[in-house]
């Protein structure tokens, strides 16, 4: 079932409000747990150091009580690792960045905070690059293709507050740092990148920012 676009949150600050205006990526039926709630505790799982569909669930079971009383829920299980493995398949990964990055713009007092973004291309390092582990696949020539990810970090916030991903045969970190930098306010803000990025073509074509190697 193709996904509809997110809607606009209400105008609130908490994680929570933002995943419920993310439109279910599931089918209707069979459906037992929330969308919000399994990417709540897949979040919350991950800042454990919890990142694997086992550890999701393992955290589910551990805190699943716990999350019952703070947010009004009644599950008497947890869902397996197969369920939270169909979700993040089917998931609107675009959308869900997006409510990601209106979440960490609603934060109080973000825009006085925010003076230097880092732009981070994160991964598995290997001979070939930075790579996400386990993204290694053959496209339809049989050559290698890899997934790789970039993130803005801020440095004042200690978060990356913007992340997109790329395949190696179809994008650059170029395009992918640009993408980001159009999807956040840059008034004022000192951008870092690698000398890669300090072309004049980039610097001119990208939005409002000083860019620094």
């Amino acid at each position: 079932m193709a996904s509809e676009p997110a809607a606009k949150p209400a105008a609130a600050s908490d994680l929570i409000s933002f995943l419920k205006a993310l439109p279910d990526c599931r089918m209707r039926r069979g459906i037992r747990f929330p969308q919000w709630w399994m990417l709540l505790v897949a979040i919350l799982s991950i800042l454990s150091g919890q990142g694997s569909l086992v550890g999701m669930v393992r955290f589910a079971n551990r805190h699943r009580q716990t999350l019952n009383g703070l947010l009004g829920t009644d599950f008497d299980k947890s869902p397996s690792d197969s369920t939270f493995r169909l979700l993040l398949a089917q998931l609107d990964v675009h959308g869900f960045e997006s409510l990601l990055r209106e979440w960490m713009a609603a934060q109080p007092g973000l825009s006085e905070e925010l003076d230097t973004l880092v732009c981070v291309a994160t991964g598995f390092r290997k001979a070939v690059g930075k790579i996400l582990r386990g993204s290694i696949a053959e496209n339809d020539s049989g050559a290698a293709r890899f997934i790789a990810q970039v993130s803005l970090y801020s440095q004042s916030l200690g978060v990356a507050i913007a992340q997109t991903s790329y395949a190696t045969d179809t994008g650059s970190e170029i395009q992918a740092l640009r993408q980001l930098l159009e999807a956040v306010e840059l008034e004022g803000v000192l951008v870092q990148a690698d000398a890669l990025h300090a072309n004049r073509p980039f610097s001119s074509t990208s939005p409002s920012a000083t860019p620094t190697s």
